[in-house]
């Protein structure tokens, strides 16, 4: 039986007809708009604290025992201000992915990768960075008993390891070897010195119980 279709009413092979496609086309036009007004509404609006990410935002912190008062923007990483805003460049960059150690830094006594945290998120924390175990030009005990171990190779990844070992240490005075190699588990050492970065670990919680 043939079917009647109206006047400038064409239908395809598969059953569409060019006046269904065009109410389809028009009904997905209208949809997709409507998400992108809502996604290009402030967060703020949508009941979220975002702060923007191109505006300089006051923060303060505290490194090494003095207080630093400055400008960042809320996406720079604790990294990026210790090396590029404040000159301390005894945190090094690596993976940047929270992955290798060699940025670790203390906050509060615990090691954190410094890649991973942002400046914003640090306020209110005491924050260690490799300078700040130093007594003047003498070295801490964590670093002395690197250099008595002979503890690295190419020493790239060697100030988030002595970070990483300091922050075990204030935890953990004397640690057993399975402590150490925990408490290291999250640095990784490219050379594979591995064997006398724990021996570093244990020689410097000897120096630090005789201090």
């Amino acid at each position: 039986m043939t079917q009647k279709h109206e006047p400038g009413e064409c239908r395809c092979s598969r059953g569409l007809t060019r006046r269904g496609f065009l109410s389809t086309v028009g009904a997905g036009v209208a949809v997709a708009s409507a998400a992108g007004k809502l996604a290009a509404q402030p967060a703020a609006s949508q009941g979220a604290d975002v702060l923007p990410s191109a505006e300089m935002t006051p923060i303060t912190l505290n490194i090494n025992g003095r207080t630093h008062r400055l400008l960042v923007e809320p996406r720079w990483s604790l990294l990026f201000v210790l090396r590029e805003r404040l000159g301390l460049t005894g945190t090094k960059v690596g993976c940047e992915r929270g992955e290798c150690g060699a940025c670790t830094v203390l906050m509060d006594d615990l090691p954190r990768y410094a890649c991973m945290t942002l400046a914003v998120e640090a306020q209110g924390s005491e924050i260690t960075t490799l300078e700040g175990l130093m007594r003047g030009e003498e070295l801490g005990g964590v670093q002395q008993a690197f250099v008595e171990e002979d503890a690295f190779q190419c020493g790239y990844c060697t100030p988030g390891q002595i970070m990483a070992v300091e922050g075990l240490l204030r935890a953990h005075p004397e640690p057993s070897q399975e402590e150490i190699q925990m408490g290291l588990s999250g640095n990784l050492c490219r050379c594979g010195a591995y064997v006398h970065i724990f021996k570093a670990a244990g020689r410097a919680a000897q120096l630090k119980r005789g201090q």
